[in-house]
């Protein structure tokens, strides 16, 4: 245990402008003694000066600087509210304790106050960004950092790089000022000579300050600097690539320098004997941009771009090469050349003039690839592959480059009949549809030899006529001729037309005939079934009536008769047509049995 008094108090108390500083005092007494007295104080210039003391539970302030800010704690500890940088002092807290004599200890009291810094650009037509020529040095910004305790310090950087001044391309000139609030502000402007490089380069400034302890930093926005120099190099492209573009295609051309500002841009195009052709008039010379619409053959051809810098009159220039791709002259030739007839065959050559290698594919009329290469060869040809043909011709190297020839390859001939309505059963006065269909070349007529009302039609090559009649008598019995005609020949086909009643009773006939066959099969089977069971006896000659009884047993004759002799003989025909007996009619079983 300590056996004198003893007074503790922190080394530093920090504390931001405008909020309450608090200072503690603690202390202690040998035997658990009481204080006589404590006396808070500052020092100013190597004196004291009393705030207030505290004596029996009571306070008694000091008429101070202070008075109205001070604040006793039962802890005995001070505080001191809306500080300022002028309460930056040392602070004393002293005890008497009687016998135990007096203790005291101090506190230095630090106060900060920071600003977000700012930095001040020179005013520019192009707001953040400033203008040099590139033999100036340039003031690149102020940087001002306001109210700070203690004063502040200001760095510079570029592209995220610390400047360090060097005299010479470097130079930060610097301002350090107190506020009457005691405060401090402080103020660093950079300037520097420029470069090419530097049109990119964006500069800033970091304001570096302590508080309670420890370093922080605030940065300021960004500034570049736009720097004027003349152009050096010039660069002309064509967009798309000069090797894709194609006949009516939208061009530009592009022209580009590396000066600043843009230089005044101006294009040419060669003619014939080396003359040029000024073309400025089409052009975005603000830009650098030459559209062309709709390029064909003749917009083919060396282009110039030229640049005037307006400082120093300087001219550069650059030329380009545009090439439009194209595909012109596609025809088809045909062998042979004369008209075609069914079965023979037919060559297709197909051929085209373009500055890029070519392919060539075949389609049918309906769209679908039939053949690769310039040649297609057709042989067996009939009316069903007369067609068009087209020769599609692309350019693989220029996406979208192709063109297109057709060729009919038509196989002449007499009309041939494909299909007839015959035979066609019908009924006395019914109005029934003849159709004939045919196919050609040169398309056929269809005629008919009865009056109706004919309507045509085509589909696939083929023409088809459908004649509306009424069926009589005449009708009925001669039937009806179509006849298909062109230039190259006639063909005929006869329609048989047939009474359906006719057809029906001969229907009934047949089944009835059918049916008889199949009666007497049965009674057959049935018969021969009995007599291998042995219930049928048997004789070896003679014929006898089943049912007679004096018959014998081992002499049976069986004879199975129909009843319909007279209707069913005039339908049993021999071969040759004429008609049989009826007792040739009669269906016979006879079996001889052994004795």
């Amino acid at each position: 245990a300590a056996s004198k008094l003893e007074v503790s108090m922190p080394a530093v108390v920090e504390v931001e402008s405008g909020d309450t500083a608090r200072i503690e005092c603690n202390f202690y007494i040998p035997g658990n003694g009481s204080y006589t007295y404590i006396d808070w104080s500052y020092v100013n210039r190597n004196n004291r000066v009393r705030l207030c003391r505290i004596t029996d539970g009571n306070i008694l302030e000091e008429n101070t600087d202070y008075k109205g800010r001070l604040l006793v704690g039962a802890d005995k500890a001070l505080s001191i509210s809306r500080v300022t940088v002028q309460d930056i002092r040392t602070f004393v807290c002293q005890v008497g304790a009687g016998s135990h004599g007096v203790g005291e200890n101090r506190t230095e009291l630090y106060v900060y106050s920071e600003e977000t810094p700012s930095c001040a650009r020179l005013l520019s037509p192009h707001g953040s960004t400033l203008c040099s020529r590139l033999s100036l040095p340039l003031q690149i910004a102020q940087c001002v950092g306001r109210n700070s305790f203690p004063p502040p310090n200001i760095t510079w950087h570029k592209n995220g790089e610390q400047l360090q001044p060097d005299g010479k391309m470097v130079k930060i000139l610097g301002t350090l000022t107190r506020e009457s609030s005691g405060l401090y502000s402080v103020s660093s402007t950079l300037y520097t000579h420029v470069t090419r490089e530097d049109r990119n380069s964006r500069y800033h400034c970091t304001v570096h300050y302590w508080l309670r302890g420890q370093r922080h930093a605030v940065e300021s926005r960004q500034v570049n600097v736009n720097v004027f120099y003349p152009a050096q190099h010039v660069k002309l492209e064509v967009m798309p690539s000069s090797a894709l573009v194609k006949e009516g295609d939208d061009v530009k051309l592009v022209c580009e320098a590396d000066g600043n500002p843009p230089p005044v841009f101006s294009f040419y195009k060669r003619e014939l004997e080396d003359s040029w052709q000024d073309l400025t008039s089409l052009a975005d010379t603000n830009s650098g941009v030459l559209n062309l619409h709709d390029v064909n053959k003749s917009s083919s051809g060396l282009y110039r771009c030229q640049t005037l810098d307006l400082d120093d009159m300087r001219q550069l220039e650059k030329d380009v090469e545009l090439v439009v791709n194209y595909i012109e002259g596609v025809h088809v030739k045909m062998e042979p050349s004369s008209p075609l007839q069914e079965g023979d065959s037919v060559s297709l050559s197909c051929g085209a003039h373009s500055p890029v290698a070519l392919d060539y594919q075949w389609r049918d009329e309906k769209g679908r690839k039939v053949a690769e290469g310039n040649k297609l060869f057709l042989s067996n040809l009939t009316f069903e592959t007369s067609s068009n043909f087209s020769c599609r011709v692309i350019a693989p190297s220029v996406p979208g480059l192709e063109q297109s020839k057709q060729v009919a390859v038509a196989v002449q001939g007499k009309p041939r009949i494909v299909a007839i309505s015959s035979p066609l059963y019908v009924r006395q006065d019914e109005v029934v549809n003849l159709t004939c269909k045919a196919i050609a070349f040169p398309r056929p007529s269809v005629h008919w030899n009865v009056n109706g009302t004919a309507h045509e039609y085509v589909e696939n090559q083929h023409i088809a006529s459908n004649l509306t009649v009424r069926v009589n008598h005449n009708l009925l019995r001669a039937g009806a001729m179509c006849r298909v005609s062109n230039a190259l020949g006639v063909s005929e086909k006869h329609i048989q037309l047939l009474d359906q009643k006719t057809s029906e009773s001969k229907g009934v006939i047949i089944v009835a005939i059918i049916v008889c066959i199949l009666v007497v099969a049965v009674l057959g089977s049935v018969i021969y079934f009995l007599h291998k069971k042995g219930k049928i006896p048997c004789g070896r000659t003679g014929k006898q009536d089943i049912t007679k009884p004096e018959a014998r047993k081992d002499k049976i004759v069986v004879e199975v008769k129909s009843d319909k002799l007279s209707e069913e003989a005039s339908l049993l025909q021999g071969a040759n047509g004429e008609k049989r007996p009826a007792a040739d009619q009669v269906g016979q079983s006879v079996v001889h049995c052994p004795n």
